[in-house]
């Protein structure tokens, strides 16, 4: 066998610099858009056309997190108003 085609039984050691992975960064138009869509849907939410308990917890949930990917001053508006929305959502599912 030549050295310049090793064994494939030997052991191989890569001591070399392996390049950093990158890691992933959503669209932030398409954040944008989702997060939009949720507000609407909570805004249109009325007590005739309630969310139900899934929705509603898949929502919370969601929201928050995708938001993250926002710069700050933006995030924190957009879940001020999502959650503005919560709670009269959450006094609708009370009543």
């Amino acid at each position: 066998m030549t050295d310049d085609c090793p064994d494939m039984d030997e052991p191989r050691f890569d001591f070399g610099e392996k390049p950093v992975a990158r890691g992933y960064e959503p669209n932030l138009d398409e954040v944008r858009e989702d997060l939009g869509a949720i507000l609407e849907a909570a805004r249109a939410v009325t007590a005739e056309n309630l969310w139900d308990l899934r929705t509603y917890k898949y929502n919370k949930i969601v929201f928050p997190q995708m938001s993250r990917w926002l710069p700050d001053d933006e995030r924190d508006q957009l879940c001020f108003e999502f959650f503005r929305e919560l709670e009269r959502i959450e006094m609708l599912m009370a009543a």
